[in-house]
């Protein structure tokens, strides 16, 4: 599947600083992880720092699918509102989601100060507003639901907004949320663990998964094999080729980013947004002062079609920016598209698809894909060794 189109963002800035050999020869280790992105990355982090022996494949250059287009919003906050979740899968699991994508975000920041990764990691805050006054009724039982359950948001109303330059109505502002560039710290986390011991090999597509008396063999395009005792798929989208059961539905993202503006106003560099709309936009600014807007999403058909709609998702996220911030300026530098994925309840899949093979899935779908990725790396071990979990119940598979 090709995952993005056109020249993203964050390779260019960040070129190929680390590049690694396709396999060549048949290996075995204590576990394969299938994906180089931001996901890769941080299970091959916890595995190396727990002594385990780890090769790592990307069929890509490894960052090179959905972390090279993402735009890496970190944010507590699910694609699933809260007041919503608590319907869809009771108080506990809603508000505990919501923590832990809160405590994913200091996690995250503990990692970075941990490898020295320059990674542009900077704390914010989350401005969720709308600009339709049918939605204020909707957005007030947010931010109820969120008070009532602890967290911290103040409402914002039409004339805060607008001294942030924002023409809105109405908003919740949340305290906890960053942004970070993630091609370089998913970059960087496998450098660190290429040089604790593990092995990686892009270009190294799998081609066939067998288990044989307990253990995995994997083998490649060019019949080179790994065995190993666990195989983790950190594939993102890509895992509807693999997976039985259909998980989410995937949908085409459209992103744009401006050229660098060094007098951009503090209350605007200081914040996240991103609104009500279904689907929503959403936008930030990066360390080197270029504002990134991505939204217009629509089914997925195929790579082709969505490219074909680039030119035009440009101008109506333009337009949708101008609407927003009518006092910004905004000229477009680049633009991509990408694969983006939607489940039924926001959240993600963890674990064990079949629980009688060791075969294990981590899919940070959705928004909140970098967050749901550190959630996944914190319950990786449990499911290595069938330790009980609450985040393995929560996200399973079949569920």
């Amino acid at each position: 599947m090709k995952l993005s189109s056109t020249e993203t963002y964050w390779p260019l800035k960040n070129a190929m600083k680390h590049s690694y050999p396709s396999i060549a020869s048949d290996i075995t280790t204590d576990v394969l992880i299938i994906g180089g992105g931001i996901t890769g990355a941080l299970m091959a982090y916890k595995l190396v720092n727990e002594g385990k022996k780890i090769v790592l494949v990307d069929r890509r250059d490894v960052c090179g699918g959905s972390t090279s287009g993402s735009t890496a919003l970190l944010q507590y906050e699910i694609d699933v509102p809260l007041h919503q979740l608590i319907k869809l899968r009771g108080t506990k699991c809603a508000i505990e989601s919501y923590q832990n994508g809160k405590k994913a975000i200091f996690d995250l920041r503990n990692i970075i100060d941990a490898v020295g990764c320059d990674c542009g990691f900077e704390f914010k805050k989350s401005i969720y507003f709308t600009t339709l006054k049918k939605d204020v009724p909707f957005l007030k039982n947010e931010f109820k639901s969120r008070k009532q359950h602890g967290f911290e948001v103040s409402w914002l109303s039409r004339s805060e907004l607008q001294k942030m330059g924002l023409n809105a109505i109405a908003g919740i502002e949340s305290k906890t949320a960053a942004v970070m560039d993630p091609f370089k710290l998913a970059s960087d986390l496998l450098f660190y663990c290429h040089e604790k011991g593990m092995q990686i090999f892009d270009r190294t597509n799998i081609t066939k998964i067998q288990h044989q008396k307990g253990r995995i063999i994997a083998t490649s395009e060019n019949e080179c094999s790994i065995k190993a005792d666990h195989i983790i798929h950190c594939t993102g989208y890509e895992s509807t080729e693999t997976l039985q059961e259909k998980v989410v539905d995937l949908k085409s993202t459209f992103v744009i980013a401006s050229e660098s503006q060094p007098d951009l106003p503090e209350s605007f560099k200081h914040a996240i947004f991103w609104d009500t709309a279904a689907p929503y936009h959403y936008i930030r600014t990066t360390d080197d002062n270029r504002i990134i807007m991505g939204g217009g999403d629509e089914d997925f058909k195929d790579a082709n079609k969505r490219d074909k709609l680039l030119p035009k998702k440009e101008k109506y996220l333009l337009k949708q920016f101008f609407r927003r911030f009518p006092d910004l300026d905004f000229k477009i530098d680049y633009s991509w598209a990408g694969t983006f994925g939607e489940t039924k309840d926001g959240l993600p899949y963890f674990g064990k698809p079949n629980s009688r093979r060791n075969e294990h899935y981590f899919l940070g779908f959705g928004g909140n894909g970098i967050t749901f990725s550190v959630m996944g790396m914190n319950s990786v071990l449990d499911s290595l060794n069938n330790k009980k979990n609450t985040d393995l119940e929560y996200y399973r598979f079949g569920r």
